[in-house]
């Protein structure tokens, strides 16, 4: 009992340590938390505020007042010191598994990436020179790395034992949580024992954790916010209350502290823009790479917080001017990358539609779910998107819930995240959302295929709005929703949900992007390709108009899968035979030559855009191609039943066709509009498809496409 009085209350300190360290976390989590609600509005980041609060609370401001000093600077404390390399094994093994904000660009998953090699390479040289000073640390190295090596693999077998055992559960227990993280701790506080930082082995240990399945869901949930709202803060805070403004107390001192801000961020932005040219990289986005890249890093700290050695005199002077340079740089560069964003994003717009995205680039989707039974056809849409590794995707997988009227608060989408052991409002969506995530999670083992899911509860009268701030926020391409009918077993199309029509509707009318309807048909309707005994046959009909044009360049991704079969029928008026978009087709050394009609500006648009893909892909046999000539709707109707049963997909456009010739009386048994004429037909009973339906809608707030493209109002 003495021994814990001792350690608890020093007779040296004036305060109770356990007391005194609570209140400072606490005040610098509230000073962090007012100067992020009042930096957030003008683009700056989370730790900008949090170094801010720790300047305010440190020595440079309050710790000027005697009695603060008094309860913050304590010797005894100062000599325990804080040592932040303990809470960086939290940051590297969520590194590994969470994709941050900044991944919804291009530019911003790059420098992630390029930080990521370079605080590693760092981490990797640093430790490397250490094991070879002398035989102790580099028999010490190697046991770092065999005990690395094990918990890596008890890690995998542990997280296959946890998901097999907790099959009917959407989450893992605490207890098995707390497994991981004991031996994650365990191995963290061994490796700063022997005297090297435990950055590089918890970053490996995460980086090599399944993925797929309850346990890494589980972690990720729990370890984010832990991460996010306290340890960040506290970490970042704590280096900003190191900082004093005291130490700027001559000239030379203030001329080495711009000397040494202006050489590294030159340096670096000089070697960024570099590399940038080689890669091709247009100089304005390079700039932002360059500040970017110009944020210092956890092991700058690390390294800046080694304990000075007892001969070096000056070892505290240099580690004062060191930070001093540290979070000067930070408070500079990070209103420069806001700036520098905001004005990019301000001039940039990124693709709304597939028609102007280039089919190489990644395509980012957003699937949408109400029930376990939507997704198989949406799992089975990405698979076919994502069948070829020279067309990145990235997809999105949400689980619409309703807000009971009864709760008045509205949670979004990304902040209900797969949990259900931290708010009452996670208990949303019972037993399917259990059944969505496993279908998701055996579609992410089988096809390899990361599906990102989240969950959205709101009430059915609004979420059409939360959906599309949620695409916006994304940068999402196309949002695929599922069709308010479901087929029975006879046959029928039956009604589910009218509220889904409704929201369909509101989507189609105010979405941020291209919308895509899917009518699921179940076993006879589209299958999974990945996988797949057989080939999936999907056939594209073109009628015309942006929507169809759109409809033909997704079909440009899915004719990439090496399990589809794609054939695009093209609809062509009777009148149009001798005028066709292809007159007297040469085949002479497997060249088409294609002669484009000039039938009005939006055939041009259609021409030219299926004369590129017929070279591109029908040329090279990854689709088939076929003309069908019809005089009106009723040859355009005995047509599609002549392929009902050929395909098991019917990609088509929505609308947007003015008063042409080939859908002519098929509105007047028009059921759903939001389908558009021939997507309505292709959906009713009546036409008796075993194929599913994927309607397509054109983005209708996108910019004309270059080359003459007209916006279709």
């Amino acid at each position: 009992m003495e021994a814990t009085e001792q350690l608890m209350c020093r007779p040296v300190d004036a305060f109770n340590p356990l007391i005194t360290t609570s209140f400072q976390v606490s005040c610098i989590l509230v000073i962090s938390h007012i100067f992020h609600l009042l930096l957030k509005p003008i683009g700056q980041p989370g730790p900008v505020a949090q170094l801010l609060a720790g300047v305010v609370v440190g020595p440079s401001f309050l710790s000027r007042i005697d009695r603060v000093e008094e309860f913050f600077i304590q010797a005894s404390s100062a000599k325990r010191g804080f040592h932040p390399g303990l809470h960086l094994w939290w940051t590297s093994l969520l590194v590994a598994h969470q994709e941050t904000k900044s991944d919804t660009a291009d530019l911003g998953r790059l420098a992630i990436y390029s930080s990521l090699v370079n605080e590693m390479s760092c981490v990797v040289v640093v430790c490397t020179l250490k094991a070879f000073t002398s035989f102790s640390k580099f028999g010490g190295a190697i046991l770092i790395a065999l005990f690395t090596l094990v918990l890596i693999i008890v890690n995998k077998y542990l997280s296959y034992f946890f998901n097999r055992r907790n099959r009917n559960n959407r989450f893992v227990t605490n207890s098995e949580v707390f497994v991981i993280i004991f031996l994650l701790a365990c191995l963290s506080l061994f490796v700063e024992w022997i005297g090297y930082t435990a950055i590089t082995c918890c970053f490996l240990v995460g980086l090599m954790f399944p993925r797929e399945g309850k346990t890494a869901r589980t972690l990720l949930h729990k370890l984010t916010y832990a991460v996010n709202t306290f340890i960040l803060p506290v970490y970042f805070g704590y280096t900003g209350f190191q900082f004093d403004l005291s130490t700027l107390n001559n000239k030379l001192v203030i001329a080495l502290t711009v000397l040494m801000i202006l050489v590294g961020a030159g340096t670096r932005i000089a070697g960024t823009f570099a590399a940038c040219h080689y890669l091709k990289i247009p100089w304005n986005e390079a700039l932002i790479l360059a500040f970017l890249l110009n944020l210092k890093g956890n092991y700058d700290l690390i390294l800046i917080s080694t304990p000075p050695q007892p001969k070096m005199v000056w070892a505290t002077d240099i580690h004062n001017f060191l930070l001093t340079v540290v979070v000067l740089d930070t408070l500079i560069i990070g209103p420069g990358v806001a700036i520098l964003l905001n004005r990019e994003e301000s001039c940039a717009q990124y693709p709304t539609t597939l028609e102007i995205l280039n089919p190489e680039s990644e395509l980012r989707m957003l699937a949408c779910v109400y029930v376990p039974r939507h997704v198989s056809g949406h799992v089975s849409l990405i698979s076919a998107l994502g069948g070829s590794p020279n067309a990145p995707i990235k997809p999105y997988l949400v689980h619409l819930v309703e807000l009971p009227k009864k709760r008045k608060s509205k949670l979004m989408y990304h902040q209900l995240e797969d949990g259900d052991q931290f708010s009452d409002e996670e208990e949303y969506g019972g037993n399917d959302v259990l059944e969505i995530n496993d279908a998701v999670d055996s579609f992410t083992v089988e096809t390899k295929i990361l599906t990102h899911q989240s969950k959205l509860v709101s009430s059915f009268l609004t979420i059409n709005e939360d959906l599309c701030n949620g695409a916006e926020d994304l940068r999402v391409s196309i949002i695929f929703l599922p069709f308010h009918k479901h087929q029975r077993i006879d046959g029928i199309m039956e009604n589910s949900m009218e509220e889904i029509r409704t929201i369909n509707q509101k989507v189609i009318r105010h979405a941020p992007c291209s919308v895509g309807i899917f009518v699921d048909r179940g076993q006879t309707g589209f299958q999974q390709p990945h996988g797949s005994p057989s080939m999936q046959n999907i056939v594209t009909l073109f009628f015309g108009g942006p929507d169809d044009r759109e409809a033909l360049a997704c079909s440009k991704r899915i004719s990439m899968h090496n399990q589809v079969s794609l054939t695009v029928i093209r609809f062509i008026p009777t009148s149009s035979r001798h005028s066709s978009w292809i007159n007297d087709a040469s085949h002479k050394d497997e060249e088409v030559i294609m002669a484009i009609s000039n039938v009005g500006t939006e055939n041009e648009i259609d021409n030219a855009f299926v004369e590129t893909f017929y070279n591109r892909y029908v040329a090279q046999g990854k689709a088939g191609f076929v003309e069908k000539y019809v005089s009106d709707g009723v040859e355009t109707v005995a047509a599609l039943r002549e392929i009902a049963d050929m395909y098991s997909l019917f990609i088509v456009g929505k609308g947007g066709r003015g008063n042409s010739p080939l859908t002519t009386g098929m509105s007047d048994w028009e059921e759903c509009p939001e389908l558009g004429l021939v997507g309505d037909l292709l959906a009713s009973s009546e036409m008796n498809i075993g194929g599913s339906i994927l309607v397509i809608q054109r983005d209708r707030h996108s910019e004309p496409e270059r080359g003459g493209g007209l916006l279709d109002d």
